[in-house]
């Protein structure tokens, strides 16, 4: 029997080159530190500025709206200029403002700093896998992206866990606010020690290993609006706003709901532990459903693990209910958010790598932003769990969307027959 040339290519690409582990790592590191703070700062707010719960919410979503309005703009520059100096000018804006956090003495700078980390963060996060997919050997791509979207996945659910550990034996926040920049500046030095030839331009590189041979030539292109957001694959940004709107919701108030709703005071770390634990495991899983392309799959699979996650969290007030969706939330968006990446990139050409990875970062941000602001507001009005049970609505009307019409939308406009 003779096998394709295609199958010994594919056996002799390195999935895992040392490029890849360099940004695999400063991406885990970005996540972390970022959201080493994220289920505390409703509880800084209220001890230490007395904030009500919609002020919460509303000083919250600041970051969100900025890392919606930057990320478009990101995902330009990096489709326009040198990729490595993009990602080091917004990583080290990133780091700088974690000091800020310091600094802030009242409620109105605190939003302020709160409000000005979304922009770096945002850009930071696209131009890091955008250069990702270009260190990549094309023929492990689709897996690829999946284990690199582990680091966000990770930084999101560990970074939680150490955060509240550090609180609970230090009841300290300063403390976390150093930990968050060191953590982000340690990133920085391992996102410097990326090689990316040509001046850090992807674009024109020769690393045989690092850039595949389907990365664009430089073009001119002339500004549109689909430099910013890419317009052929709307419909798959505007399915993620719902997923992540529950976790907008369950990542910044799921402290402070297990304390007041579910008397449950030292759980939050071992629940965000389980949702790592689902996200490794998914990951694991669906490697091989992403080597072979079958993207639809994996995000059917993540989107109906995670509507059942998060409707027994809130149908299931109890330790079973409570642990148990933890584990299945991460397993569900270890399955969805790389689907839903390599999704969009599959509908986009060579040279819109960045915008499309800042659309459904965009669509993300905007999910989350609405989930920490309308979440804010519905507990203030009608108690947390009313935001929870509107977590488990929007969750089944992003499944219900997907099937119905998502699906369809993918496989009708990508570019690539070998993905489905």
């Amino acid at each position: 029997m003779i096998l394709p040339s295609s199958f010994f290519i594919s056996i002799m690409e390195k999935l895992w080159n040392s490029n890849y582990i360099k940004v695999m790592t400063a991406n885990f590191t970005l996540f972390f530190a970022f959201y080493l703070l994220t289920p505390l700062l409703p509880l800084y707010l209220s001890e230490h500025f007395n904030a009500t719960k919609d002020v919460i919410g509303l000083v919250l979503s600041g970051y969100s709206v900025t890392a919606l309005l930057f990320r478009p703009f990101s995902g330009y520059f990096v489709d326009s200029f040198p990729r490595k100096k993009v990602l080091m000018i917004c990583f080290a804006l990133f780091a700088v403002l974690f000091a800020g956090y310091l600094a802030a003495s009242t409620l109105l700078l605190f939003t302020i700093v709160r409000t000005l980390h979304g922009g770096p963060f945002g850009a930071v996060t696209v131009a890091n896998s955008t250069v990702a997919i270009d260190v990549l050997p094309s023929s492990r791509r689709n897996e690829g992206i999946g284990y690199y979207g582990l680091g966000n996945n990770l930084g999101m659910a560990l970074g939680p866990i150490v955060g509240i550990a550090l609180y609970r034996w230090t009841n300290n926040f300063q403390l976390l606010f150093w930990l968050g920049l060191a953590v982000a500046c340690f990133g920085m030095t391992v996102a410097a020690t990326v090689k990316l030839n040509g001046g850090g331009d992807a674009t024109r590189s020769t690393d045989k290993v690092a850039v595949s041979s389907e990365l664009p030539k430089k073009t001119t292109r002339k500004i549109s609006f689909d430099r910013f957001f890419l317009v052929k694959g709307w419909l798959i940004g505007a399915n993620m706003v719902f997923f992540g709107f529950c976790f907008g919701v369950l990542s910044n108030y799921l402290a402070i709901y297990s304390k007041e709703a579910m008397g449950i005071t030292g759980g939050t770390g071992t629940y965000f532990l389980l949702c790592a634990a689902g996200l490794i495991l998914s990951r694991l899983q669906g490697s091989r459903a992403l080597r072979q392309g079958r993207l639809t799959h994996n995000a059917a699979t993540g989107i109906v693990t995670s509507l059942v996650g998060y409707t027994l969290f809130i149908a299931c007030p109890n330790a079973v209910g409570y642990y148990g969706s933890a584990l299945l939330i991460g397993l569900g968006n270890g399955h969805l958010w790389p689907a839903f990446q390599n999704m969009t990139i599959s509908v986009a050409n060579n040279n819109e790598r960045g915008t499309a990875n800042s659309t459904i970062l965009v669509s993300w941000d905007i999910g989350m932003g609405l989930g920490v602001l309308v979440g804010g507001v519905i507990a203030e009005l009608t108690g947390y769990a009313a935001a929870f049970w509107t977590v488990a609505v929007a969750n089944a009307v992003g499944t219900l969307l997907f099937f119905v019409r998502t699906r369809q939308f993918f496989l009708v406009r990508r570019t690539n027959s070998n993905v489905r």
